[in-house]
């Protein structure tokens, strides 16, 4: 007797039946049978591909629409970054020179201008949503400090942000300095402490937290300056600035 299993697909097997229709004008109904079960069934597939071009057809307006709003936003992306590169270009070399008089110390050119090319606070207006427009907020910043316009240090420099923490945390203890020229210690306290703790580094928190202590001194919240200098004693024991925080700490103490 033979051992091999009876399967569909063994000589002799029975095969499906295919279904005949009563109308003799009808196309015979074949039920295709594939090998692979993973296999589309082709009417299937055809019946699906027909349904989706009459979707197509029926929405033809509505994909349209779809499709033009896609293209304008992907034009208008790609035009608006276009536009800022060139803009931030611009911006660059229109604030050379400035900088230029900036690293100079003339400081009144460098701001304003010089009759021929843009100060740093126009660049600063006209640029305000490129980097080099940004940039020039802190160098108008730093000069309007330099030259004792300390509001306008202040509002220039709370426009600039930098993904530097070093530059950001000088930008911080900058406004610091005009606040307490403003006579407003404990607002420059604030902004030192605010300076120390982005990206706290053993190499410039240190001095941020000494400038806040003094600072809360001349608020007369000695309480508060003690404990920038602990702070300072504990946490920064090695640094050049520990020596006067330990003297500080000392006279309060009296």
């Amino acid at each position: 007797m033979s051992k091999i299993p009876y399967t569909g697909k063994t000589p002799g097997a029975r095969q499906p039946v295919r279904p005949v229709s009563t109308d003799p004008l009808a196309p015979a109904e074949e039920s295709y049978v594939t090998a692979n079960p993973l296999l589309e069934d082709p009417d299937a597939l055809a019946a699906r591909l027909a349904d989706s071009e009459d979707f197509v057809r029926r929405n033809r307006n509505l994909l349209l629409g779809v499709l033009v709003a896609v293209v304008a936003v992907v034009a208008g992306a790609f035009g608006y970054n276009y536009w800022r590169t060139e803009q931030n270009t611009q911006a660059q070399n229109a604030m050379f020179k400035a900088v230029n008089y900036w690293e100079a110390d003339s400081l009144n050119k460098a701001t304003k201008g010089d009759g021929k090319h843009p100060g740093l606070a126009k660049v600063a207006s006209e640029y305000s949503g490129t980097k080099a427009g940004n940039l020039a907020n802190f160098y108008a910043g730093v000069a309007a400090l330099k030259q004792g316009k300390y509001q306008d240090a202040y509002n220039l420099l709370d426009k600039f942000s930098a993904d530097d923490y070093l530059v950001q945390s000088r930008a911080y203890s900058l406004m610091g300095d005009a606040k307490l020229e403003l006579n407003q210690p404990k607002e420059a306290a604030e902004l030192y402490a605010k300076a120390a703790d982005h990206k706290a580094n053993d190499f410039f928190s240190p001095g941020y937290v000494l400038k806040q202590g003094i600072a809360l001194e001349t608020a007369k919240d000695n309480a508060g300056a003690l404990k920038a200098y602990d702070r300072i004693l504990n946490d920064y024991a090695a640094s050049p600035e520990a020596s006067e925080a330990r003297q500080r700490k000392a006279a309060l103490a009296q």
